[in-house]
């Protein structure tokens, strides 16, 4: 214990660089938890996904709808026990169209049965079935735009131009990490009853429960064999693997990201070693004198890297301290409020946390070892001559 308070000590005697050395760690520790978390939480939808769940789509891209009939053929799969539609509906806030947020159409009965973590109370259920107009949205989105139970509001269309009146009949929370918390969910007959004869009767994607997830692959097959022989083809794959194929298409940005992260961490230990390495500089004629009185090279090497790593554990806790709340309550609220289809939970994750922290410590005694070992290979009558 003397030993760890004489490190300690070491740390405390040149308090301005101390304090900008832990305030580059801070820094760099609040840099590495954003990109970690923007990493992990755009995954979350993957990692959280439902195990039960299929999604059905056309073969050649998600844009490409299916005929309304397709959802039938699949209800009657064996193994599917529920089955549902919906089309991307793309609308905007006019009094925000800068604000981005997830519309779709859905087929209220069969939604609410396939996707059970959305979670509505009775009354609110009831009021979303009886009125052909109205809609739910996320919690989230209330809070952005200030909309309230019973409010009517006019969205404007892109994809299905206009001006589409609705009244909200309920604010949905949600059981699951991946159901995005700031959507726009409202009746498919409402659209389909307002589009062209040629238009009508076609969705965007079907989505199913299955009784057994173990045969989830065997009968997305069987789904996609009843169509192979029709005009519009379809591919059926698990909620997980179509939110990585959805992943897939920003694979480069989390490579990035992940590099990112790694030089964050990289610079962080150069910072901690220059700080280090100056201090033994500065402290050569004092560990000769240790070692003239009977101090072993490994207490030398000792007494440098507990100053280390003593460095990171203060920088780390008080970045990971800012860093929590910075991005839980700061961008964490932004971006699951302006883009929650992409970050439907941005929080950092305890394994993030744990890992920042711990790294923090373990580069700041691996900055300290060459340091340490010079100071330990110091010649005895050289360091206690030397003054500076």
């Amino acid at each position: 214990m003397k030993y760890a308070r004489i490190a300690v000590k070491n740390v405390l005697r040149n308090k301005f660089r101390t304090i900008m050395t832990i305030a580059g760690i801070t820094f760099a520790l609040i840099a590495f938890l954003a990109v970690r978390t923007v990493v992990t939480s755009w995954a979350s939808a993957v990692d959280h996904a439902a195990k039960d769940r299929l999604g059905t789509r056309h073969k050649v891209t998600f844009v490409m709808q299916l005929p309304r009939k397709y959802v039938d053929d699949i209800r009657a799969v064996p193994g599917v026990k529920a089955a549902t539609w919906a089309n991307w509906f793309g609308a905007k806030n006019p009094n925000n169209e800068q604000e981005f947020f997830a519309s779709m159409a859905v087929d209220v009965p069969s939604f609410l049965e396939v996707y059970k973590e959305i979670s509505l109370t009775p009354d609110e259920i009831a009021a979303w079935k009886g009125n052909k107009r109205a809609a739910v949205i996320g919690d989230v989105l209330a809070r952005k735009f200030g909309w309230k139970i019973g409010q009517k509001v006019t969205l404007m269309g892109t994809i299905f131009p206009g001006d589409w009146e609705f009244e909200i009949a309920g604010i949905y929370k949600t059981t699951a990490r991946s159901m995005d918390r700031s959507s726009f969910f409202f009746h498919w007959d409402y659209l389909n009853d307002s589009l062209r004869p040629e238009l009508k009767d076609r969705v965007g994607w079907v989505a199913s429960r299955v009784d057994d997830p173990e045969k989830g692959a065997q009968i997305a097959r069987s789904i996609d064999k009843i169509f192979d022989e029709r005009d519009i083809q379809t591919v059926t794959m698990s909620e997980k693997a179509m939110q990585q194929s959805f992943l897939g298409m920003f694979g480069t940005i989390l490579k990035a990201l992940n590099v990112v992260s790694v030089v964050i961490l990289l610079i962080m230990m150069l910072i901690i070693g220059n700080t280090i390495a100056m201090g033994v500089r500065e402290r050569t004629n004092e560990y000769g004198m240790m070692r003239a009185i009977g101090f072993r090279p490994a207490h030398i090497a000792g007494f440098v890297l507990g100053e280390s790593a003593f460095v990171g554990l203060l920088g780390g806790l008080i970045g990971l301290g800012l860093g929590f709340m910075f991005v839980n309550f700061g961008i964490g609220k932004f971006l699951e409020e302006n883009m929650g289809g992409f970050f439907p939970f941005f929080r950092v994750a305890p394994i993030t946390a744990a890992f920042a922290l711990g790294g923090a410590v373990l580069l700041g005694a691996v900055a300290g070892l060459l340091p340490a070992a010079r100071a330990a290979r110091l010649d005895v009558v050289q360091s206690i001559r030397k003054i500076g």
